[in-house]
């Protein structure tokens, strides 16, 4: 079986077909993420948003691991310029008085500071911003930091408005790689959008991928796959989605289920299978 555990993105970038996120992580996440990289994860994500986040915490992880020989050049490192409306007032990391423009690029410049890294090799767009005129103004200054090698490749997450990332995508002068949101029943699985992103090689990457899909996860017809295949419930869900070309964050905080969800490589779905998980989603 070829080695499925990376792919290619249209900006020429490695990305794990899984990757671990950070969110939520508060102090434990420096000894989390390093567990993570232990066990086998070499895509992180994070964000710029202390409200959800502890970037810095991802830093000293990272250079923990680095003085444990995983390198830096060896990760996928994702970060995210977060909206003033999606800040906790009291932190946030840049000045709030100043320009979009100059936010954005104070944000990466902490961010950089955070992670003790150079560049980051996928900078998102945390949300759409009130306007498209705003969406487009933080974006330009995103293009700005693409540009000088700051980012490798540029994406957009919590976008599930489809008239907001055609707008985005026909303005863009880089065209975003990435766009990650919420995996769940209410977005229809975001169904048209992923057909959207699939036919202009758009990385679609899932968070909540588990936490929103219980009814899905105790289907009959996971359980039955589980049993065939000897995985749990969410490998074969996990396994689902990157047959459905579809990248998940994983954020689980246990050793046990980090190998698990990177131990899902060693299988195939058939063609029917995979049908009949897909119709769990409708």
């Amino acid at each position: 079986m070829a080695d499925q555990k990376w792919l290619t993105t249209s900006a020429g970038l490695k990305m794990p077909c899984i990757i671990y996120g950070t969110a939520w992580k508060k102090e434990r996440t420096a000894d989390l993420v390093s567990k993570a990289l232990q066990a086998g994860f070499r895509g992180i994500d994070t964000a710029c948003q202390p409200k959800h986040y502890d970037e810095r915490l991802v830093g000293v992880a990272l250079q923990r691991m680095k003085d444990q020989g995983i390198e830096r050049g060896a990760l996928y490192l994702q970060t995210k310029f977060t909206p003033l409306s999606g800040q906790d007032a009291g932190q946030v990391p840049y000045d709030k008085s100043s320009s979009l423009e100059l936010q954005v690029a104070q944000s990466f410049e902490t961010s950089t500071k955070n992670l003790q890294t150079a560049y980051v090799d996928g900078l998102l767009l945390h949300s759409p911003l009130a306007s498209h005129e705003l969406t487009m103004k933080a974006w330009n200054a995103m293009e700005k930091i693409h540009k000088t090698g700051g980012a490798r490749q540029l994406g957009i997450s919590n976008c599930y408005d489809m008239g907001v990332i055609m707008a985005l995508y026909a303005d863009a002068r880089v065209k975003p790689a990435v766009v990650q949101n919420r995996f769940y029943l209410e977005t229809g699985y975001d169904a048209d959008l992923r057909h959207w992103c699939s036919t202009r090689g758009v990385i679609y990457q899932s968070f909540w991928s588990l936490t929103a899909n219980p009814r899905i996860l105790a289907s009959d017809t996971v359980l039955n796959l589980a049993q065939k295949y000897k995985k749990t419930e969410a490998q074969i869900f996990f396994r689902y989605l990157n047959h459905s070309g579809i990248v998940p964050l994983t954020g689980t905080c246990s050793e046990q289920h980090m190998k698990e969800d990177l131990n899902i490589f060693d299988f195939e779905l058939s063609s029917e299978e995979l049908n009949d998980v897909t119709l769990l989603l409708n």
